[in-house]
């Protein structure tokens, strides 16, 4: 069993559990497994050569688009609006973990969109799979970078896009 069906596993296993005082440990352990899995998920592979789980997609249609932007912007919500993909996007950073790929069909086009996992800072250097996701960025033909509008000039000024309101 790959960490991607563990996390599924112990997810379904939250879902399913009675919140109260009585399971509060037991929900407690789950959490704490989960969040090992992701971590584990989220660091570089350890072995030479191996490739990031779930980031292998073959390049099809007319055009690629990658969709980039820090955890919890919306990527997964626009890929799910935009193509008949759906992205599980819930209220925690890092639900999408792997490259979810959909198509958009325009005017006979197919474009191919990926929804890529959150960078964060640190993304050159391997930090939280960021590696993996420039690595599937720079095959895109175009890459949106997706901000999260309810913060501000926040997001703007770490990702280095500067620009005057007029």
């Amino acid at each position: 069993m790959g960490i991607l069906e563990k996390i599924a596993e112990i997810e379904k296993e939250i879902a399913r559990t009675q919140k109260n005082k009585a399971t509060e440990y037991h929900l407690g352990l789950l959490k704490a497994k989960l969040a090992k899995y992701r971590s584990q998920l989220l660091e570089p592979s350890k072995s030479a050569g191996a490739k990031g789980e779930g980031f292998d997609v073959m390049k099809s249609g007319d055009a690629r688009v990658a969709l980039i932007g820090f955890p919890s912007v919306g990527k997964s919500t626009f890929l799910s609006l935009m193509t008949s993909t759906a992205s599980e996007a819930a209220s925690y950073e890092f639900t999408t973990l792997t490259c979810i790929p959909g198509v958009i069909e325009y005017k006979g086009a197919n474009i191919q969109l990926l929804d890529l996992p959150g960078i964060i800072e640190g993304a050159a250097q391997g930090k939280g799979r960021g590696r993996q996701v420039i690595a599937v960025a720079r095959t895109a033909d175009v890459v949106i970078m997706m901000l999260d509008a309810t913060k501000g000039d926040v997001q703007r000024e770490r990702t280095g896009v500067c620009g005057h309101q007029a």
